[in-house]
């Protein structure tokens, strides 16, 4: 098997990614038979303050979703089972769905537990088809855990991590480069891995709507409206994404960061909001198995002027009301209220993997 780098070629690269279906949800159904066919939450529960880390199918029927919090997700459905996520067979599992991977290729990029990018542009089994590849790969998932994956095919990261959400569950969809630029054209911005609902919104306000709408706008206009993002907008709207796949990858931080549209000077407002980010940084955390010792807010002033402020707790912790109260304190060390302000982030590092789930299993369950 030839791993060696294909970036000097990018655009024949071949690109698996894939996702598995409902991942904790469906590791419980499959342990646990009596819950098959039935709404599962995995996360919070009702009685605590939580959300939901992720949710069966039957359970997405009645309009449950991830970071939605387990006492609305409860109101939908009572019938729902609702049960604590276990780290430690989650984590079994996805070792084995890593281990088909390497009987591919090399070039594994695993984004969390339960998905990951494959480079396999220079395996030749299968006729060198990595629509061939990627079939195989979902059966010997199925064959060996007993879980569906969902996996997507293309000539790039971009692509190929959209692929994968085309025919969920248990889905194969193949975007190939002849297909990739109009294939573009038709997607909501929503739809664009990166894009997140804040950044959807001032796209919106900028007339941006489709990857059509994108590719009309110039590379200034967007580096102008969106920072260094602008270029990576500019690129993906016309097919192009020349990331490879990395199989060294240390994850050194977990971080969401906004930019207004509109200069902010309401330090409530800001409250609302550094809440929602930690919300989203812990359950990054809980989705790739991690704490954080260390915890930092980020403001940029609407002068454009950048300062961090950052706190080093005696525990690690994956809580979010841990890091957003962090945030909060740290943020009144600062000039907001006095200067207004155009960004507000949260990130965390010194990063360590969690254990068994029965450790510091009440902070496990505080993801809101």
């Amino acid at each position: 098997m030839n791993t060696e780098d294909p970036e000097e070629n990018p655009v024949q690269r071949k690109i698996i990614h894939v996702d598995m279906d409902a991942f904790y949800a469906s590791v419980e159904q499959r342990d646990n038979p009596e819950y098959r066919g039935k709404p599962v939450v995995v996360g919070g529960t009702p009685e605590q303050r939580g959300v939901v880390a992720a949710c069966s199918y039957e359970a997405r029927k009645f309009g449950i979703h991830s970071a939605m919090s387990a006492t609305q997700a409860h109101q939908r459905c009572p019938q729902a089972i609702f049960l604590k996520p276990r780290f430690t067979a989650y984590r079994e599992v996805s070792e084995e769905i890593q281990a088909v991977f390497r009987q591919f290729t090399d070039l594994v990029e695993p984004l969390s537990l339960d998905e990951a990018y494959l480079d396999v542009t220079h395996n030749q089994d299968y006729s060198g088809s990595a629509t061939l590849i990627a079939k195989e790969i979902k059966r010997l998932i199925k064959e060996k855990t007993d879980l569906n994956a969902s996996a997507g095919v293309s000539y790039n990261k971009f692509l190929a991590k959209i692929a994968s959400d085309m025919d969920k569950p248990d889905g194969l969809y193949l975007i190939t480069p002849e297909q990739g630029p109009e294939f573009i054209k038709t997607l909501p911005v929503r739809q664009f891995h990166g894009i997140g609902k804040a950044t959807e919104k001032r796209m919106k306000e900028f007339g941006i709507h489709t990857g059509e709408d994108l590719l009309q706008r110039d590379l200034n206009e967007l580096v102008k409206k969106f920072g260094k993002a602008g270029h990576f907008y500019y690129s993906i709207s016309r097919g192009i994404d020349h990331r490879p796949v990395n199989n060294q990858r240390i994850r050194k931080s977990v971080g969401k960061e906004t930019t207004f549209s509109k200069d902010m000077g309401d330090i409530n407002e800001m409250f609302s909001i550094l809440e929602e980010l930690s919300s989203s940084v812990s359950r990054i955390l809980f989705g790739k198995n991690l704490s954080a010792q260390t915890i930092t807010l980020k403001v940029k002033y609407a002068d454009f002027e950048q300062i961090t402020r950052s706190r080093t707790i005696e525990k690690p912790t994956l809580s979010a009301s841990n890091i957003f109260e962090t945030v909060k304190d740290l943020l009144t060390n600062t000039e907001v209220g006095k200067r207004k302000v155009r960004l507000l982030g949260v990130s965390t590092s010194k990063l360590q993997e969690k254990g068994d789930d029965q450790r510091n299993k009440t902070e496990q369950m505080d993801l809101l």
